[in-house]
């Protein structure tokens, strides 16, 4: 098994709700995988079943042995609560290895000052996560994340709602991690981040289409992907999309977002930002 990951025939249902249809698909090292597609499309679901969270109806999920994951949620309001420091949220990264009591060395500080600087967080180390602006939360969980050099990164709407040098942050990491030969998934609303990746898995429940951005970003694909949310605006795709989902799940949603095909990185989003997770993915 090259691949780092594979689906074989993998569906998930709830009751008579399918999340996922039949899906046969390989997540190849040195490569990132933009996820696609409306709320409810199966985005999240993916991502949990690579992070072994969930566990498919039917069909197989395989992980090449030895091939460690680490998964960030999307944490938009979910961590008010949290009265760690950053240092000990960065720590907390370690215990994918080391287990909940196992000792943290003088190797693994190293580490955690490494990613640390990766995202720019180290002059936050003392600080208390909770009163982190959702940029810097991000930034903090996505340098957790790296802890241990994962084979497998995956990344549920890495960058929306954040400050402009937050997303920038994360971007350069997707970037440096496929090229030290990490598989990277990430769900995105957003086709210019979505161009930006090695592949892209377009989703409504099934997979609609599954190759380059060039072969799968195509009007007749993202239609049957979007329906009527599909418009153009000046010549540019734009997906008017609602957008305002629980946090970890791709169901239930309020109000609506525009996606304009021509912009680079999207803006923050504020509205919705707190919306309550409504119902499995």
């Amino acid at each position: 098994m090259d691949e780092n990951a594979r689906f074989d025939a993998v569906a998930l249902r709830y009751g008579d709700l399918v999340a996922l249809d039949r899906t046969s698909t390989t997540f190849e090292p040195g490569s990132s995988v933009a996820l696609v597609g409306a709320n409810g499309s199966g985005k999240s679901t993916v991502l949990k079943l690579l992070a072994g969270l969930l566990e498919p109806t039917d069909g197989i999920v395989e992980r090449r042995p030895g091939v460690d994951a680490a998964f960030v949620a999307q944490q938009h309001g979910h961590h008010d609560w949290m009265p760690l420091e950053v240092d000990e949220v960065l720590r907390m990264g370690c215990y994918r290895r080391r287990g909940l009591i196992g000792r943290v060395t003088r190797a693994d500080r190293r580490e955690v000052a490494e990613v640390a600087a990766r995202l720019d967080v180290a002059d936050l180390v003392r600080r208390s996560f909770s009163e982190l602006s959702g940029g810097q939360r991000q930034r903090v969980l996505v340098a957790q994340a790296l802890i241990g050099t994962p084979d497998l990164l995956l990344l549920d709407e890495p960058i929306t709602g954040l400050d402009l040098p937050s997303q920038e942050a994360i971007l350069r990491i997707v970037d440096e991690e496929v090229a030290r030969g990490a598989t990277v998934v990430f769900s995105t609303h957003h086709l210019e981040e979505a161009k930006r990746a090695t592949r892209v898995m377009l989703l409504a429940g099934c997979l609609i289409a599954d190759g380059t951005p060039e072969e799968v970003l195509r009007p007749e694909h993202l239609a049957l992907a979007f329906g009527g949310r599909l418009i153009e605006v000046g010549g540019h795709a734009v997906l008017v999309d609602d957008h305002g989902h629980g946090h970890g799940h791709d169901h239930g949603s309020s109000g609506s977002h525009a996606d304009v095909g021509h912009r680079h990185l999207h803006e923050p989003e504020h509205a919705n930002e707190h919306a309550a997770d409504r119902s499995p993915q």
